[in-house]
């Protein structure tokens, strides 16, 4: 990866992370309950006009990582 893009990104993430506070407490509220490969992760999207799109994901032992990952970056800050 370019290392302009990896910034921009580094910084995209800090403005989402200003922005939606609950988001980041989320993620470490279930990461320190014992996350598990197997368990489902979902994500709903609603817009405005009342349209709805749920998908979901069923965690791996990289997107257990990854949870970690940003956790503690979260706690870094």
């Amino acid at each position: 990866m370019n290392p302009m893009d990896m910034m921009q990104i580094v910084g995209r993430i800090s403005i989402f992370k200003k922005q939606h506070p609950k988001f980041g407490m989320f993620l470490s509220s279930i990461s320190q309950s014992g996350v598990r490969k197997g368990d489902i992760l979902e994500v709903k999207y609603k817009s405005e006009d009342g349209r709805e799109s749920v998908a979901n994901i069923k965690l791996t032992d990289d997107d257990i990582e990854t949870l970690n990952i940003l956790k503690n970056m979260r706690n870094n800050q």
